[in-house]
């Protein structure tokens, strides 16, 4: 075989539905590992070029808002990753008209969501910033700078809908290796208009927030080009956007429950980073200065961010995995790969873990993030309370994923938004009565550390939640499945 034989089948499509299931998951999901971490470079790159060329207010300003940009973004996402189980299923039966026409109800579908999304956001970016005491009163160089960031990235949430739903598509095909080149195009292409509108055209917040859409839109369109034209059986006719009212209330009933998990998992973070916020306050009011809580947290946050990925990854994987086996009607293999792979996830979430507490040491990942005057004792305190509190638990964070997506897979959707419902409730609570209970009075930069380790609880408990949720499904609907029935139907 010569080498360009042997590049091109790397891009072939797996069929998920045979292979030693272990092995196939790890083989599709690796890709989407590596996708998922150049995902995050896009914030790494963001918050290392800005934390280098902007004040330590405006570095607060983005980290304060990372929870609210979570709450549409991910519902996008989630929304995409729902729809993709339609397309999944039709792979999985060997039918490439439903597969088109659920591509074509999926473009229509996300167009109407993107114009809804975005006005929704752009409209309630106000009041939601107070939300997150994110206010002019307490700042207004923390306030500008998280007002502009949203409102340039708000304005293209389309670009995000529309790459997260060609990607999807093109796992559920079974080729997850086509988006991880054109996000490493993107990812290039980030950093460079990063450097270019931040450190050499001086746009600030502005030119962070304009390199990260303008990339998007580029990647998204080569995307969708490049699929057109490989592969010709998903070439759209008019035929297929004759979508029926069934197409779009399946494609609803997995994409909406989906969004709204993530969504209302956005809920409980930004009473999280609000809490957050309020450590950063004086008796008086106004804001201590260099911000060490939201600054040690928003670093620590996206180090969590970045290591929580490969986990994240493995459950985008399994998504495709469930869905295409739900649609061969093999529920034995469903069961097998979800067990597998949640051997797989422990393995990754106790190396992941322990890669983390190494980072932790003298608050070495802090200097990836912010300039070394932005970084003292404060900064680290705050930063490794959230390391060590999150760390230790990432098997209950893995489970999520994996556990989810499988159920997601076998179109169980409602379980899913229950899990999102607990987790967010469970967060919530925590958040909002714990730290003010340890510290005995309310909340403000004379805290003691308790108070705040109090708050960080939120994490472990609202995914402990979720995974009690999900425990039914796993439980009735995989680990118990009936071997004699022939498909998985839905309920």
């Amino acid at each position: 075989m010569s080498i360009v034989e042997k590049f091109k089948k790397l891009f072939r499509p797996m069929d998920l539905t045979q292979g030693k299931c272990w092995r196939v998951i790890i083989a599709f999901s690796v890709p989407i590992i590596l996708s998922f971490l150049l995902q995050q470079v896009y914030t790494i790159s963001d918050a290392a070029i800005c934390g280098q060329a902007l004040t330590g207010e405006e570095v607060a300003g983005i980290n304060d808002i990372n929870p609210l940009l979570f709450i549409y973004l991910q519902f996008a996402f989630g929304c995409t990753t729902g729809f993709c189980v339609i397309s999944s299923r039709a792979i999985g039966q060997k039918d490439d008209a439903g597969a088109r026409r659920s591509l074509a109800s999926q473009i229509i579908l996300s167009a109407a969501i993107t114009v809804i999304l975005t006005a929704a956001a752009i409209l309630l970016l106000n009041p939601m910033l107070a939300w997150l005491n994110v206010t002019p009163e307490n700042s207004r160089e923390v306030y500008d700078a998280a007002h502009l960031y949203c409102v340039i990235i708000f304005s293209g949430i389309g670009a995000q809908m529309f790459y997260n739903l060609i990607c999807s598509f093109l796992r559920s095909v079974g080729d997850s290796l086509t988006p991880l080149v054109f996000l490493f195009c993107s990812t290039a292409l980030n950093v460079g208009l990063d450097l270019l509108f931040i450190m050499a055209f001086r746009w600030g917040v502005a030119g962070a927030a304009i390199a990260t859409v303008v990339s998007q839109v580029l990647s998204t369109v080569a995307c969708f080009i490049y699929t057109f034209v490989k592969y010709k059986q998903f070439r759209l006719h008019r035929a297929d956007f004759a979508i029926t009212r069934k197409d779009v209330g399946e494609h609803l009933g997995q994409g909406l429950p989906l969004g709204l998990q993530f969504s209302v998992l956005a809920i409980g973070i930004i009473v999280m980073q609000g809490g957050v916020v309020l450590f950063d306050t004086t008796p008086v009011g106004g804001m201590v200065e260099g911000t060490p809580a939201q600054n040690g947290f928003g670093a620590a946050n996206k180090l969590g961010n970045l290591l929580m990925t490969p986990l994240n990854a493995l459950g985008a994987g399994m998504t495709s995995f469930s869905a295409q086996n739900h649609g061969a009607g093999d529920g034995k293999r469903i069961r097998q790969g979800t067990n597998q792979a949640m051997i797989v996830m422990a393995v990754m979430a106790t190396v992941l873990a322990a890669i983390g507490l190494l980072l932790s040491i003298n608050g070495a990942y802090l200097y990836i993030f912010l300039s070394p005057d932005k970084i003292n004792s404060e900064t680290i305190r705050f930063g490794n309370t959230l390391l060590y509190t999150d760390l230790p638990m990432y098997y209950f964070l893995g489970m999520i994923f994996v556990v989810r997506s499988s159920v997601q897979g076998i179109e169980k959707s409602a379980y899913v938004f229950g899990a999102g419902v607990a987790e967010l409730t469970a967060r919530v609570l925590v958040c909002t009565f714990l730290p003010a209970a340890i510290n005995g009075g309310a909340i403000t930069c004379m805290a003691s550390s308790w108070a705040f380790f109090g708050l960080m609880l939120g994490d472990p408990i609202a995914w402990m939640a979720a995974d009690l949720v999900l425990t039914i499904p796993y439980i009735r609907n995989i680990l118990l499945f009936d071997r004699r029935a022939p498909v998985l139907h839905t309920e």
